[in-house]
């Protein structure tokens, strides 16, 4: 922001957080700017059949965009309902959505008006004292959200934000045309700034897609462009490396159960990484294991087991297993029956088709009540190239997805300071520390 000048004189706001503003600003309530939670107005009252704009929180996202594709009859929301129109600031006062960002300035309503969830503030900037898209802009500086987190009321996930914070959260205004063209500038600006972040989150999911297509082509062709190529017969696996082989997990792996013991760590388990080689974190052990004697009802891991749980298989919950350890009792666990790499069967899990397959062999009426018993799993076909493949299949995509990996860190690295600095952007704009009239 070293681009933008400070106002050349200013004056002490009284306020210790805000310290001094421009010497021409006033700082007043948020009520002597805005009415919060004005009435419906009495022509959609008069004619309740008519259908407005209808919000859920879902509608509203964290980047102040809209989903206007829902609307009711006024007659089904005119109680029990926030209501808004065109023109106004709405944002939501219960936790998590407050702190996430969670509102909008109202724009483009059916009939210009709209009902939705009970969770949300709405503002009505004064007309001859705020303007609307001034008034957005102070609702999303971090001071408005830090200090309304602060004063909230109730429990848990029930915590909101009063309206009596809002009413008198105490605000700088310059006068209309100044907040307009301080609106303007930051509409230029953090439009500027959202679409290199959405540039670069889109990179990022590109790079997700090409680490799984580098994962999928690997486990399933290999690495040499030039192999020579056969048919699986299997449907999901298609045509493979002609030395191959597809067969059963039941010719691979046979189930094991051994006891726990007191003394060896609860590994921890993602369904994003698989079996980590570390204990459970300490919050995640006194939640799931809060006795010693609980450790040995777990069961047993020793490395190159294959262990999954039985309910959230499809969805990423297996593992290659590196130390010995305990896992769940919720878990199955496979040890190998043939020399073969674990990891690269894990590996091949992860792919989008083998996932597929699972749960396809998956039991259940619903998708969190499914399960994969192990007389089932035992008959999913994967493949098993030779040993040494295997291994370099394993080693070729640790370090591609090492590089990618750094890439994608580095890339959302380069998104929080982006984020960091519209947040910076907008709140040296409705503090007064920077000027942006000349650059309006």
């Amino acid at each position: 922001m070293s681009r933008y000048k400070p106002y050349p004189a200013y004056k002490e706001s009284g306020v210790a957080w805000l310290g001094r503003v421009p010497a021409h600003w006033k700082v007043v309530r948020m009520r002597y700017a805005a009415t919060l939670n004005p009435p419906v107005r009495n022509n959609l009252l008069e004619a309740p059949e008519q259908e407005v704009s209808f919000l859920a929180m879902e509608s509203i996202g964290e980047d102040g965009s809209l989903n206007l594709e829902h609307s009711r009859p006024v007659a089904d929301v005119r109680n029990g309902y926030s209501y808004f129109e065109d023109g106004d600031v709405a944002f939501a006062k219960v936790t998590p959505c407050f702190e996430n960002g969670k509102g909008a300035l109202m724009r483009g309503l059916r009939r210009a008006a709209g009902f939705g969830t009970t969770e949300l503030t709405v503002l009505r900037p004064k007309p001859a004292v705020a303007d609307a898209s001034y008034i957005n802009y102070i609702v999303q500086d971090s001071s408005f959200r830090a200090f309304g987190a602060g004063a909230m009321t109730g429990a848990g996930g029930l915590k909101r934000v009063p309206d009596e914070f809002t009413r008198n959260f105490l605000v700088s205004l310059p006068d209309l045309n100044e907040q307009r063209a301080i609106a303007n500038q930051l509409d230029r600006e953090t439009a500027r700034i959202d679409a290199l972040i959405e540039k670069k989150t889109r990179f990022i999911e590109l790079l997700r897609e090409k680490r799984q297509a580098l994962i999928t082509h690997a486990v399933t062709k290999g690495l040499d462009p030039d192999a020579k190529m056969k048919d699986s017969g299997v449907e999901w696996l298609g045509k493979v490396p002609e030395q191959w082989v597809a067969m059963r997990v039941a010719a691979m792996y046979r189930e094991v159960v051994r006891p726990g013991e007191s003394d060896l760590p609860v590994l921890s388990i993602s369904i994003h990484s698989g079996i980590s080689d570390d204990e459970l974190s300490a919050g995640e052990r006194d939640r799931k294991v809060s006795l010693i004697e609980d450790r040995e009802k777990y069961k047993r891991v020793c490395p190159g087991d294959l262990a999954y749980n039985m309910m959230r298989a499809w969805q990423g919950g297996f593992g290659a297993v590196a130390v010995d350890g305990l896992v769940s009792p919720a878990y199955v666990v496979a040890e190998p029956k043939i020399e073969i790499v674990t990891e690269y069967i894990e590996l091949l899990l992860r792919t989008p088709m083998a996932v597929e397959e699972m749960r396809r062999f998956s039991r259940g009426i619903a998708d969190f009540r499914m399960r994969l018993y192990w007389e089932a799993f035992r008959d999913v076909v994967l493949l098993s190239p030779p040993i040494e493949e295997q291994r370099a299949i394993v080693d070729r995509v640790k370090q591609e997805g090492a590089r990618i990996d750094a890439l994608a860190k580095k890339t959302e690295l380069s998104i929080t300071l982006l984020t960091e600095r519209r947040s910076a952007l907008i709140t040296a704009a409705v503090t007064g520390q920077i000027d942006l009239r000349e650059s309006a």
